[in-house]
């Protein structure tokens, strides 16, 4: 997760949230679902292409939520 609604969530001084949905959607969704596709389906380099799209575009679309949502104003920095 690179730019975007996770760097307003660490600009406003949450940097918990964005820990948090980093560490879900790479390291339980983007990684595991990369080995599956790319070895266990046989996919290769598509198939991790593919595990980073789909990561990425979920983390983005939990990440909007969340910021909507608004409890990045209620942290104490």
């Amino acid at each position: 997760m690179g730019h975007g609604v996770p760097q307003a969530f660490n600009g406003a001084g949450d940097t918990v949230t964005p820990t948090k949905i980093n560490f879900f959607y790479f390291w339980l969704l983007e990684i595991p679902l990369a080995y599956v596709l790319a070895i266990g389906l046989g996919m290769g380099g598509s198939g991790v292409y593919w595990s980073i799209v789909t990561a990425e575009s979920t983390a983005g679309l939990v990440a909007i939520m969340l910021f909507r949502r608004g409890k990045w104003k209620e942290v104490q920095v």
